[in-house]
């Protein structure tokens, strides 16, 4: 019989994957839970299986005491030094008991099954998650179990796996038995057993396809510096090479097309741009806003010590006026995409708006300084005048003389400061290349 139990115990450990040790002391865990009736308290007692021979073997811990209470915790210091001479007072002795417990009853038995029982679900959940906890970010293949509320359960191995709806390519569609790949975001314990989520939306999966399809990149040749997607549409891959006779782009690529297409494919006709990845971040914007041509970038470091989004350091990108749709993309695409593969504040502008502030900006130096001129205008009136919104001579022309003169700082110089205006108005006018505009007459 004891031969038997070794056996059953090696045939589980093979059938399940669990180490025999586990399920021995799982055993042993039940068989003292399933004894205590017999046994007691059980707290102090403990039961072993011989790994070769399966005979059972029962031990208790006792104290060593001057006159025994309760000869089940306790035993006197004369039998103790019977049977260890070294044994003092106070200490704890372990004695294999004579008759271990052998008939454990229908309800003790059924105990001990559902501990076992428990012991090696706990062991094939704790396994399957060291199987699959090293596995993050690496891509695996599973097939089709069945569709829940739009997520779908893949068998990978032993385990089920589970691709949330909003890790899937928009439009794809998963039929039971259908092996797809999928990328391991993360694995983490729950009480049901280890999670496995997938993804084939997320950026590290096109990375990772790189590398299986691209031989240079599994070599190490080409690098995968960084990527950005939105999933289903359109993707950007930074690439660069570790020597200088290779070109990143051009191995990625592969000939005729064959190595991006595959690639493609898989993402269910992703658009792919393929840009070289530089150690120069205004370049490295440039480049990332392909196949828009760009005339100038200006990175500004994002203040020391800032967290979070606003964090980033900026990019000012500024691109020919006929650019500038492309540059951006359709509904903002490719600026998006950009500034997700550089991690940086994209503001694209065209050169026409780039002159026109500029324009702007002269102007109203201009205005502030004939404002500061006006006579009267001490810098007390300045400020308030700025306050009020007229903060300029044809802001004061236009807002009128009574609005101007109800400001308190103001005062009695309000006649003076409008006149003064009107007449710097009219001057501008008379400088202006259109020449100053012409009065109706009266009717």
């Amino acid at each position: 019989m004891n031969r038997e139990l070794i056996n059953v115990i090696e045939q589980i450990g093979r059938e399940k994957g669990i180490d025999k040790e586990i399920l021995f002391e799982a055993l042993e865990s039940a068989l003292l839970s399933a004894s205590r009736k017999s046994l007691g308290n059980a707290d102090n007692a403990r039961i072993h299986i011989d790994r070769k021979s399966g005979d059972l073997r029962l031990y208790c811990r006792k104290k060593v005491v001057e006159e025994v209470g309760d000869d089940r915790t306790e035993i006197s210091l004369v039998d103790a030094k019977a049977l260890n001479s070294e044994a003092e007072l106070g200490v704890e002795l372990e004695l294999e008991q004579e008759r271990p417990p052998q008939d454990f009853g229908r309800i003790a038995a059924q105990t001990a099954k559902q501990v076992i029982l428990q012991k090696v679900r706990d062991a094939e959940r704790e396994g399957i998650y060291a199987e699959f906890a090293g596995k993050e970010g690496q891509i695996l293949r599973g097939v089709v179990h069945r569709i829940e509320k739009r997520n779908v359960i893949l068998e990978i191995g032993k385990a089920e796996a589970i691709l949330p709806e909003r890790e899937q390519i928009p439009g794809e569609r998963y039929n039971p038995g259908d092996r797809i790949r999928a990328y391991v975001l993360e694995v983490r314990r729950t009480a049901k057993g280890p999670q496995i989520s997938l993804s084939r939306t997320h950026p590290g999966y096109l990375a990772r396809l790189f590398e299986t399809e691209i031989p240079e990149i599994q070599e190490g040749i080409v690098l995968v510096k960084a990527a950005a997607r939105e999933g289903g549409e359109r993707a950007k891959v930074a690439v660069a090479s570790t020597k200088r006779d290779v070109d990143p782009i051009g191995a990625c690529v592969g000939l005729r097309g064959t190595r991006i297409q595959v690639i493609s494919r898989e993402l269910r006709g992703e658009k792919i741009d393929i840009i070289e990845w530089s150690h120069d971040p205004a370049t490295f914007v440039a480049r990332a806003l392909s196949p828009a041509k760009v005339s100038s970038v200006t990175i500004t470091e994002a203040p020391e010590g800032e967290a979070g989004p606003e964090g980033l350091p900026s990019a000012l990108v500024i691109v020919p006026d006929n650019q500038l749709s492309l540059a951006i993309g359709k509904k903002g695409q490719n600026a998006r995409l950009a500034a997700k593969l550089t991690g940086m504040r994209i503001d694209i502008k065209s050169e026409a708006e780039v002159e026109a502030e500029r324009a702007q900006s002269a102007a109203a130096l201009v205005e502030r300084a004939a404002l500061d001129a006006l006579p009267g205008a001490s810098p007390e009136v300045v400020s308030a005048l700025v306050r009020a919104g007229l903060g300029s001579p044809a802001a004061i022309v236009e807002a009128g003389r009574e609005r101007l003169g109800a400001l308190p700082e103001v005062g009695d110089r309000a006649d003076a400061l409008y006149t003064a205006a009107e007449a710097w108005v009219a001057a501008q006018a008379a400088d202006s290349p259109e020449g100053p505009e012409e009065t109706p007459a009266p009717a």
